[in-house]
């Protein structure tokens, strides 16, 4: 089946399509192949991008905004989604599916209450005339879960069966891991802070001239400000037990300029390298105690040289890669991973991991928009995949079977 996965984050900056072919082969190994067939991304326009950004937490809104906000979006979902399946996939796309945009997600006390994506689903089915999977986040989080991070299952079919401890980590506007311990359950959980004080900073700093630091260049020319980062440890999110999950409704330019309150005129590049180590320093701190032997990085910090570097001080010799390694490009993985969430929904199959969102038990998640043509739901196979092999360029990455 080709799919394609349509993925915003909550750095918002634009729309990844990922296109794929997914053959499931329900035999003793249980294997779901992947084939990639490439990735097409396109920036919001100006206008949207701008009405988004006035419109999230801590801004105020309206229904009217919202309103507006989830037909733009499911607009530009819906063009990008017409284009991968034109460039991608030869105009054969059977499915679409649709992550959309993260502009809410309601957590308090360590419980998640409610999580609100915006990208209305009829607009891609009407622009595409294929099926849309979307909606993918309220179903774990009815049954008790966090919502996220929901590529937590496609980590554990890539990652269960390694030697020693892998994990993998993804860095967007939150930064999120997943961890397969030797002898004990899987964790997930967001971590802190990814891309998004980094960007809020060089936004403010440039008067939005710049939304994020390109290359690592500016926090490459700074140094950190020790009484800056560890006022910013002390952050009480840090030390909530896993699972757990947060956002731009905790980490935002207001949450930064309050931090920055207590200490002097700071220097920009400083400012900027320090918020860079605390990425770093977060991601390090709850990986360190899991034992992790290897990490596996995918998302949008991967291109911070900066960060990178200074993850790779953080986590002391512990090897850091990418997600290329096992054949999902660093950029596009979590496209790809929507993509195979929706594929499991179409067939009936559970898309969430319990032990890693909390959630009382597997379940099959999203909702489905038709397309142009009747409904036609696969029969659901008789086991679901336990392991994930991808196929990039002739070559197959062995997959690790889930256990």
């Amino acid at each position: 089946m080709r799919v394609i996965g349509l993925m915003s984050g909550t750095s918002y900056d634009a729309v990844d399509a990922a296109a794929c072919d997914l053959v499931h082969r329900p035999g003793e190994d249980g294997e779901l192949h992947l084939t990639p067939l490439g990735m097409v991304s396109e920036p919001y326009p100006e206008p949207l991008r701008t009405e988004l950004a006035e419109a999230l937490p801590p801004a105020r809104t309206t229904f009217a905004d919202v309103c507006r906000l989830d037909t733009r979006i499911g607009q530009a979902f819906g063009r990008l989604a017409v284009r991968a399946d034109r460039e991608l996939c030869e105009g054969r796309a059977e499915l679409v599916a649709s992550h959309g945009q993260t502009v809410y997600h309601w957590a308090a006390d360590g419980q998640v209450h409610g999580t609100l994506q915006l990208g209305e689903p009829a607009w891609i089915a009407e622009a595409t005339g294929r099926p849309v999977v979307s909606g993918f986040r309220p179903r774990d989080i009815a049954a008790g879960g966090q919502g996220a991070p929901l590529v937590s299952l496609i980590d554990l079919m890539l990652l269960r069966g390694r030697p020693g401890v892998p994990a993998a980590l993804n860095i967007g506007g939150i930064a999120n891991v997943t961890v397969v311990p030797r002898n004990a359950d899987p964790v997930a959980f967001d971590t802190g802070p990814g891309n998004a004080l980094i960007d809020a900073a060089v936004r403010e700093l440039s008067d939005g001239r710049l939304a994020y630091d390109e290359d690592g260049a500016i926090a490459a020319s700074g140094r950190v400000h020790e009484g800056l980062l560890r006022r910013m440890l002390t952050e009480p999110y840090y030390r909530l037990p896993a699972p757990r999950t947060t956002g731009k409704e905790l980490f935002h330019a207001g949450y930064l300029r309050s931090c920055l309150a207590e200490f002097g005129q700071i220097p920009p590049q400083d400012l900027v390298a320090t918020l860079t180590r605390l990425t770093a320093r977060t991601v390090a701190d709850a990986l360190r105690p899991l034992g992790a032997t290897e990490v596996f990085a995918s998302g949008g910090g991967v291109r911070n040289p900066t960060l990178t570097a200074m993850l790779r001080a953080e986590l002391a010799g512990t090897p850091l890669r990418t997600s290329d390694e096992l054949g999902l490009p660093a950029a596009a993985k979590e496209a790809y991973a929507f993509a195979v969430l929706g594929h499991l929904t179409l067939h009936g199959l559970p898309g969430n991991a319990p032990g890693c969102t909390g959630a009382a038990g597997p379940r099959v998640l999203g909702s489905i928009t038709p397309g142009s043509r009747p409904l036609l739901l696969p029969a659901p196979p008789t086991v679901a995949p336990r392991s994930l092999s991808v196929r990039a360029d002739g070559v197959t990455v062995p997959a690790c079977a889930l256990r």
